[in-house]
Parts: C-alpha cells; structure tokens; sequence
C-alpha cells in the first residue's frame, strides 16, 4: 500500500477530506456487508432447525410400520441357566427349553517350563526373550503341528521351529495358525486357546514329541480343555450352536449352564415397551414443533442490525454479544416458510384414519394439547398423553392410551402406523429438491447461497470503486500540493529579488 503524505503545503487534512467525499459510496457498501451478515445468521438458523425437522423425519421410520408396534417381550423361569429375548416376529405363549450341553472354547495349559541349568544351580525364571535351546531343545530345527477341527473338516498347518527362536516368537507363529498363545512369565507357562469356539475351533497339537516335552505341551504335562458346541431343545427339537447363541422363530436365547430337565419360556406382547414407543414419539415431535414456534414466536429485534467493525469499536464485548444475539434470536420470526412447516406438521398430527368400522384420531387415546389458553408460551401444539405419570399437565387423567393397548393393540398399531406415515409423508413433500432448495432441506438453502454470493461480488465491486475514487481524489489533491509548492517557490524567488 503506498505512503500517502499530503496537506505540506495546503495545511488541509487531505484524508480526512476524501474519506468524507467517499463516505456515503462507504456507507452503501456497509449496508450490504450487513445485510450479507444477517443472511449469513439465517442461514445458521435455518441449519439448526433443519436438522430437527430432519431427525424427527428419519426416525419416523421406527412409527410408520404396523410391524413397528409388533413389540414382543420374553420371560424363563430360569435366568440362572440362560438369557432371553424376543424379537417382534416372535409367537406369544409358553415354550419348553432344555439345555443339554454350554458351548466351550478350546484351552490348553501347559506345563511349568525350566531352564537347563548346570548342577547345584539354580534354574532361571524364563522370559518371552528365554531361546528353546535355553529350555533344552538342542535340535537345529523341528515341527509342531496345529490341527483345527475334526474329520473331514480339520485343517493341520504346521510351524517350524529353532532352537535359537525365542518364546515370543514361538507364541507369535503359533498365533499365526488359528490359536491364540502366550506366555505368562508370572507362572511359567504357555497358554493356548481356540480361536472361535465350539467343537470346529477346537484344536490339537502333534509334530516333534521332544519338542513338545521341553515347552511342556505335550499330553503329560499339559492339561486341555476340548471345544464343543452348546446343545439346546426347544420345544422337543434340538439344535446346536457353535457359540451357546440360538436366534429360533422369533426367540433369541443365550444358554449359560445346563438344565435339569425342562424349563419354561413365555413370549407376551410388551405393553408397557409399546407404550413407551408412543410417549418416545411424542417427546421427539413436541420437542420440534416447540422449538419451530419459538422460532415462529420470537420477540422483535425491529431497529436492530448487524453491527460494522467501527460501531463493534465503540462497544464493549459483552454489548456486541447481547446486540447480535437479539438479531440472531429473531432471525426466523413470521419467516413464511417456517409458517408453512409448522402448519404442515400441526394439520398432519390432527387428522383421523379409519380403522375398522371406526374413525379414530389421537383424542380416541387420550392424546390432546392442551390449548392455546392453559398450555405454557410456544406449547401450544405440544400433546399431552392423558394418565401418563411424567407429566404433570395430564397425570391424573385416565389414562385411554394403556387401556387401549392393553384391550386392542391392533387398533392403535394401526391408527399410529397411519398417523406417522402421513406425517412423513407430508415431510417428504416439503423436503423434495427443487431449484431452490436441496434435497432434505425444507428452506430454500439454494436461494440463500446464491444470495450469498451475490453480496460477495457486490461489495468486492463497491470496494474496487471506493479504491478507484479515493485514488481520483488524492491525485487531485496531490496536483494541488504540487502546484502550491511551485507557487511558494516562485514567490520566495520574488520575495528575495525584491530584497536585494
């Protein structure tokens, strides 16, 4: 940037004088970095309330279904010898289950291992670092074989090993052949375990007898635990589970510890789960409309705008801070679009569905709002379930919604699965791409960017021109100092000629 050092010879303070002629082509292009500004916060704005709107929209997906209301709920008379679970495809009644054999993992545990050590010395404690030779294996090379599984299944893969390899390494290539081994220096032994569990991951070791001796693997000094699969009967008909884990109809079941005979399972239709699923959806929806209508609702900023650097320089912090949070909290009042959302969500939750011969919306359950007189500033649109006990606006009310589950669930599966599907489907519309908005965008964000980038190049040329100008007029005015000067010096000529 060049020096600019004018007003020698005029005594005028040149830059005060251009920075007023240029001042209201400045004020212009202040105005559009506000209006820039307060878009940019609309933006924001509209980003946050989106991401409500479109989380409520995909967790729709868990309402809109019949099946979705399908809950299912499972008790055993025993929950010492397995766990249960039962899924919505699940029967409801009592089923027998007995539990003849828990699936096993395949462990070994080897021998204490001892050092070669010269007479009337004490052996040394082994490390992972220990070498095979230390342990007596003086053989250059020898094999260990691995086999996993049984019959025609197994697979044998084998290692070689040397007597200069180290503890660590023996584990590391062993650990490389579908077992997991380790050394434990605290006990002096080597471990080993199957990979996966059941009878197909169990495993058996073969190859250099000696060798296996020496690492204390071999049958006398090591003591092994076989893999077996877990074996259930549910209802009379076994089945067999690699890992004690059995998904059957609908019934999932993890078998902990043998039976004595039979025990007892009951599947029931899960009430209370369902019940719950309808007070999940109605926190999320209040949640959203509730914040879409203080939105909606908020109070004016009229006569606030977004500040300039110079006027943010006459302010403290904490002013500026309070100043644009006013603007950004009002940002979206009486926004149209918004209107319309709120609108479309308030419309779609009032409407009734037949089912059956009857005609059936949320008041048939209970469910309301509770008016724009008794319900709390931006509630308006909140509902209520009528008898719920976490809230204290319906509490003491019957409670129709239980009573309903509890006598005809179809009926509310399938009024609920009406009552969402149409609110999604209404969402749907709104978030629908088009040439102003993008896809699961509910406000024109393709509008706002293109908005966006219009002030952009409208105050890169407002400050092209603020440049082009300011240089116009320190020319003129450097012209003018130049001419000044030459005036002084030609009347300091004449001044001294006439002295002479």
């Amino acid at each position: 940037m060049a020096i600019r050092v004018s007003g020698l010879n005029s005594g005028l303070d040149t830059e005060a004088i251009v920075s007023a002629l240029v001042s209201s082509y400045s004020v212009k292009k202040t105005k559009i970095e506000k209006s820039q500004t307060k878009l940019s916060w609309k933006q924001d704005a509209w980003k946050d309330a989106n991401a409500k709107i479109y989380s409520l929209y995909t967790s729709l997906d868990n309402f809109r279904y019949e099946k979705s209301y399908n809950l299912k709920k499972a008790s055993i008379s025993d929950a010492t010898k397995a766990t249960i679970s039962a899924s919505n495809d699940a029967f409801t009644g009592s089923q027998k289950l007995e539990i003849t054999q828990v699936a096993q993992t395949g462990f070994m545990t080897g021998g204490i291992l001892k050092t070669v050590a010269a007479e009337g010395e004490e052996a040394p404690k082994l490390t992972s670092d220990t070498k095979l030779s230390e342990l007596g294996f003086t053989g250059e090379t020898a094999t260990i074989s691995i086999t996993i599984g049984s019959g025609e299944n197994a697979k044998t893969e084998e290692i070689e090993v040397t007597k200069d390899m180290t503890l660590s390494e023996l584990t590391g290539k062993l650990s490389e052949k579908g077992v997991k081994a380790s050394f434990d220096s605290a006990q002096q032994r080597l471990y080993l375990n199957a990979k996966e569990s059941g009878a197909a991951g169990d495993f058996t070791l073969g190859g250099d007898a000696t060798l296996l001796a020496k690492l204390g693997l071999d049958a006398a000094s090591a003591k092994k635990i076989g893999g077996q699969d877990a074996k259930i009967k549910l209802n009379d008909v076994e089945y067999t589970s690699n890992t004690g884990s059995f998904s059957i109809n609908g019934i999932n079941i993890q078998a902990l510890n043998k039976t004595e005979g039979a025990i007892n399972i009951n599947v029931q239709n899960d009430t209370q789960g369902l019940y719950d699923k309808i007070k999940e959806f109605f926190s999320n929806y209040n949640s959203v409309i509730n914040e879409l209508q203080s939105l909606y609702n908020a109070e004016s900023a009229k006569g606030y705008e977004p500040l300039s650097e110079e006027e943010k320089d006459a302010m403290s912090d904490t002013q500026v801070e309070k100043w644009e949070k006013k603007i950004k909290d009002s940002i979206l009042r009486r926004d149209t679009t918004l209107g319309t959302i709120i609108n479309t969500m308030t419309v779609a939750m009032q409407k009734s569905f037949s089912v059956g011969d009857e005609n059936v919306s949320l008041g048939t359950f209970g469910i309301q709002t509770l008016g724009f007189l008794n319900a709390k500033e931006n509630e308006q649109y909140a509902y209520h379930i009528a008898g719920d006990a976490d809230d204290e606006d319906s509490s003491s009310k019957t409670d129709k919604l239980m009573k309903a589950l509890n006598e005809d669930p179809d009926k509310v599966a399938s009024f609920f699965s009406q009552l969402t599907q149409n609110l999604y489907t209404e969402l749907d519309a709104k978030m629908k791409s088009t040439n102003m908005s993008s896809a699961y965008k509910v406000y024109n964000d393709k509008e706002m960017a293109s908005e966006y980038s219009d002030y952009t190049k409208q105050i890169k040329k407002w400050d092209e021109k603020l440049h082009d100008m300011e240089d116009r007029y320190f020319k003129q005015f450097t012209a003018m100092e130049k001419a000044l000067a030459q005036l002084n010096s030609s009347s300091s000529a004449l001044t001294g000629m006439i002295g002479q």
